[in-house]
């Protein structure tokens, strides 16, 4: 179990040094208890006391990285019940299903498709994660040969699920160096996988029928130094599912329970035969609280809203995602070409550059730095006003590029057309465009052809 504040205050320096942010070793040993500050902001600890401290250090999530090299990714690391009370940590993986029945061929087009879902929104690239491949026909050779298969077609982890634990041995040993995820380690075949997971590191999921399951396996794993490991505590049905999933991440974070502090992983593709259907139980486990969640379908209709959903629910509303500020030519401008104006924050560049491809008229994009903020919070802010924009214009190197002097700006803050145009010394006509992006398009072409 987790160290009080006070538990772990006995162990500090007790200096008062202040050199960690805090004003007390006291009010340091509050935040390190809660998760909200990292133990090396101590510079005066001890190894001794360090290595004591360790565990109380870790977020009630313990972090665990599935695969290797770059396709790897990193789950857990949690510390909160709901993102408005800091943020949340990692996003979830999905892991796109094949079976070991499956011909090669159908194999092989899975993960192609698999690798083509790959999609570029708001300066983030959004993709599948991993591939799981389940050993539902029985057949240890189908298996590895299925394993082989998908080995050979991507780079992507791998999620290996069979009740072979020989096979998963070997399985294991052969591809240690690309870390796979073994499934499942249960309360009778637990010391075999202690001793897989340390002879070839690979993470490890744990399975268990109910709570006290669990803990009895990750604790026996624990006592062994082996903390890479996921939790299958699943019935494969939405509601025994959701719960477990609430259940958990609460005894991890509320109760501060190490055996129950582990990121999990749901089956949605084992919920429901509809791929509508699995994807909406998918949704529902990217907020509440799945770390992979394992699909069939590679359907882009599918797949993308499940992306686009994870992206909103992992962003951290506290920081705006930000574009560069700088010029961006679109459609390979020239120095008649349209100029345009927007801020940085990133949804609003993303889909004002997205509308100005679609218009096919090439055109100048400035990007101004408004710390992230859109373009009416910006102009409310007092971050995007005509002083500002007319330093911006001045010192962004537009005029080297262009002798067009139009500077169109957005509809939303057309008030500040004649202000603009006295900071600009009269050297640019500030032209009021479109109030909605989605009339860029007509607007430019019209505007071209004036």
């Amino acid at each position: 179990m987790a160290l009080s504040g006070l538990e772990i205050f006995k162990k500090l320096p007790k200096t008062n040094c202040k050199e960690c942010g805090f004003p007390t070793c006291l009010a340091f040993a509050m935040q390190l208890a809660a998760g909200k500050v990292e133990l090396e902001k101590c510079p005066h600890i001890s190894e001794e006391a360090k290595e004591a401290l360790s565990e109380a250090s870790q977020p009630p999530i313990l972090k665990v990285e599935i695969g290797s090299g770059e396709d790897a990714f990193t789950i857990g690391e949690e510390n909160v019940l709901f993102r408005h009370e800091r943020t949340f940590i990692n996003p979830n993986g999905f892991a796109v299903t094949v079976k070991d029945d499956m011909a090669a061929q159908d194999i092989e087009k899975t993960i192609k498709e698999v690798e083509g879902l790959e999609y570029e929104r708001v300066g983030q690239t959004l993709k599948i994660e991993a591939v799981c491949i389940k050993g539902t026909s029985g057949d240890s050779q189908k298996f590895k040969q299925a394993v082989d298969t998908v080995a050979e077609n991507t780079k992507k982890p791998l999620i290996l699920v069979t009740e072979d634990i020989s096979v998963l041995e070997e399985l294991a040993s052969k591809l240690k160096d690309k870390k796979p995820l073994l499934h499942a380690a249960d309360s009778e075949n637990v010391d075999k996988f202690i001793e897989i997971a340390k002879a070839t590191g690979c993470p490890v999921a744990v399975r268990g029928k109910d709570f006290e399951d669990i803990s009895k396996v990750t604790e026996k794993m624990r006592a062994q130094g082996i903390k890479n490991l996921v939790i299958d505590i699943g019935q494969r049905d939405l509601k025994e599912d959701f719960f477990n999933q609430i259940a958990l991440r609460s005894a991890a974070i509320k109760k501060k329970n190490r055996l129950f502090g582990y990121p999990t992983i749901v089956f949605a593709d084992e919920m429901a035969k509809d791929p509508l259907r699995e994807t909406l139980a998918a949704s529902i486990f990217v907020a509440k609280y799945a770390s992979i969640i394992t699909l069939s379908t590679t359907s882009p209709q599918n797949i993308f809203p499940l992306m686009v959903f994870r992206q909103n629910i992992y962003t951290d509303p506290r920081q705006p995602m930000q574009a560069e500020e700088k010029i961006y030519a679109i459609g390979n401008p020239d120095e008649s070409s349209p100029v345009l104006i927007t801020t940085n924050f990133s949804l609003t560049y993303f889909i004002i550059s997205g509308e100005i491809e679609n218009s096919k008229v090439p055109c100048w994009l400035l990007v101004m730095n408004v710390e992230g903020q859109s373009v009416l919070t910006a102009w409310a802010a007092g971050k995007f006003i005509p002083e500002l924009i007319a330093q911006y214009i001045k010192k962004s190197g537009i005029e080297e590029k262009t002798g067009n002097r139009e500077l169109i700006i957005p509809g939303y803050v057309a008030q500040l057309q004649g202000e603009l145009e006295d900071e600009l010394e009269g050297k640019w006509k500030v032209i009021v465009g479109p109030r909605e992006a989605g009339e860029v398009p007509k607007f430019l072409k019209e505007h071209a052809s004036a």
